[in-house]
């Protein structure tokens, strides 16, 4: 079977007959357009997009997988703003010989991950394409308060993570040396596990600037740093190796910390925050905001890569 044989609308029918909507989702999909409560007025919206052989391959990862990761990336951007994801719209674009299983387990993946945070996929479309394409876009609410944007952080602010960088980058390089354990880090890069409740927190406690980091905390950081016009110096031993990477690495021959402070799609917050602020839970400590320009770790330029870009 394949979704030339289902058809367009069909396939629309099977996908759609999976999905749940939340309290948000006042109108799904069936009209031209999806209705969507804002009880703040104002709507939080972010776009990211998923490319076969660019950002996943269907040899490491199931469509489920693939779903998970796709609703991660943009449900993270929301959060990174300090909002509540509400809604995500998904756009489909696929080979005509694709079996339809693989986007009935797409919506499956995108349907749980968004439930995570209350969200629903609330409608889409879909196209023939050669390349197999998943772009996402994800609306959020504010609940009033002022969005955090990238722009705001001080000299003397703390600089703090929620959530976990390096697994997803470490798991990428297992694969793409052809293996398929530690299993753990493999399952990192196949769904991350975002601190979307971190947003929202950090949003409550003040935090002056905060980024999704999706390319590598030191290119995610140098744009807060670039749009403040300050510096950023991180502390290296705020960043525990745990034992699976560490051993990983050895194994690999790489240096832990190049994922650590390089490697995307974790999808953890950074932020920073007033000097003697009470971080929230989840929140920790790993640098400060200084006068000047860039980022440095331990007050020294950092060697090799700095991130993820899509165009190198």
């Amino acid at each position: 079977m394949t979704v030339a044989g289902v058809g367009e609308f069909g396939l629309i029918d099977r996908v759609t007959a999976r999905l749940s909507y939340g309290e948000s989702c006042l109108l799904g999909p069936g009209d031209d357009a999806a209705v969507v409560a804002a009880p703040d007025r104002r709507v939080v919206a972010s776009t990211d997009v998923l490319v076969e052989g660019r950002h996943f391959r269907r040899d490491w990862s199931g469509a489920r997988d693939v779903g998970h990761r796709a609703a991660a990336a943009n449900l993270a951007d929301i959060a990174a703003m300090g909002a509540t994801p509400t809604a995500l719209l998904v756009a489909l674009c696929m080979p005509a010989e694709l079996d339809p299983a693989w986007a009935e387990e797409l919506a499956d993946g995108l349907g749980a991950e968004a439930a995570l945070v209350g969200a629903s996929v609330v409608g889409g479309d879909m196209s023939a394409s050669p390349t197999l394409t998943v772009a996402v876009t994800a609306l959020g609410d504010l609940a009033g308060r002022a969005p955090v944007v990238r722009s705001g952080a001080r000299p003397g602010d703390v600089v703090a993570l929620a959530g976990r960088t390096g697994w997803a980058a470490a798991g990428y390089t297992v694969l793409s040396r052809g293996f398929r354990t530690p299993r753990l880090l493999v399952e990192a890069f196949r769904r991350p596990e975002v601190p979307y409740a971190a947003g929202p927190a950090a949003a409550e406690a003040g935090a002056t600037a905060m980024i999704d980091v999706s390319d590598g905390l030191l290119a995610d950081l140098g744009h807060v740093a670039t749009a403040s016009g300050v510096a950023i110096d991180l502390t290296r031993d705020a960043f525990e190796v745990p034992r699976q990477m560490r051993d990983a690495a050895q194994a690999l021959g790489v240096d832990p910390y190049s994922w650590i402070l390089a490697g995307g799609d974790d999808h953890a917050l950074a932020a920073t925050f007033p000097d003697g602020v009470a971080l929230p839970a989840g929140w920790r400590p790993v640098g400060r905001v200084g006068a000047g320009a860039g980022v440095t770790v331990d007050g020294a330029e950092p060697e090799g890569p700095r991130g993820w870009d899509h165009f190198r």
